[in-house]
């Protein structure tokens, strides 16, 4: 092939290839979200702006999920000492995923002094894929422990997801480290298959009745095999 041909046909095969890169869509996307927590504390409400950060790092067949806080929530009327508060978090599910994620830290490394935005540890857990696809990771409950009581914080302007991520599922089901709740009428959280009583109670139906239909089957045998058998 001539220089001029060869030419040629490397950019027409560039211009075919350029479209097929422009399309292909990102394994994860990160925003950072302000986030406006209205918190119900020992002393009365108050509510405080933060910028939330989730970010999402593959850890085996899942992912370590962190959130940090960009500004402080909240305060104390007393400094709280070193290792006297302790945080955590929810983080919503959605898209192709649905529930929560819980996420824990360390308690304050250093004492906050009264009457301050009490800055928040970056808080972990660990996420793995029960579906493929788009999953969102949105703030959701900050609760704090110190002293003996609970403050509990929740977004009160529907932030958007602060990250999303492209995931598979491994080996087509799997788990959130936070628990679901199930519906009274025994279903399992996500759609995964429950297995108890209940199920236990199906089976041993169904056997009762294969042996019900064995039994049946036999004793038509035995009146064929045996015509006195009748009376």
């Amino acid at each position: 092939m001539s220089y001029p041909k060869r030419t040629a046909a490397l950019v027409s095969a560039a211009a075919l290839a350029g479209p097929v890169l422009l399309l292909t869509a990102p394994a994860a996307r990160a925003d950072v979200v302000n986030v406006d927590y209205r918190c119900k504390t020992p002393i009365g409400a108050k509510s405080a702006v933060s910028p939330i950060d989730i970010k999402g790092v593959r850890s085996g067949s899942g992912y370590r999920i962190t959130m940090s806080w960009q500004k402080g929530v909240s305060s104390s009327p007393v400094e709280l000492g070193k290792g006297a508060m302790n945080p955590s978090a929810t983080i919503r599910l959605g898209g192709a995923d649905s529930g929560t994620l819980a996420v824990t830290g360390p308690a304050n490394a250093a004492a906050i002094p009264a009457d301050t935005p009490i800055k928040i540890s970056d808080l972990s857990g660990s996420y793995t894929p029960r579906k493929t696809g788009k999953v969102t990771f949105t703030a959701a409950t900050l609760t704090i422990k110190a002293l003996g009581t609970t403050t509990t914080c929740n977004p009160s302007n529907n932030p958007g997801p602060s990250l999303t991520l492209d995931v598979t599922a491994a080996g087509g089901s799997g788990a959130l480290s936070s628990s679901s709740s199930s519906s009274s009428s025994g279903g399992s959280a996500g759609g995964l298959p429950q297995t108890g009583p209940a199920d236990s109670a199906v089976a041993l139906g169904t056997l009762g009745g294969t042996v019900l239909l064995a039994g049946a089957a036999g004793a038509l045998w035995l009146t064929r095999r045996n015509p006195a058998v009748r009376r």
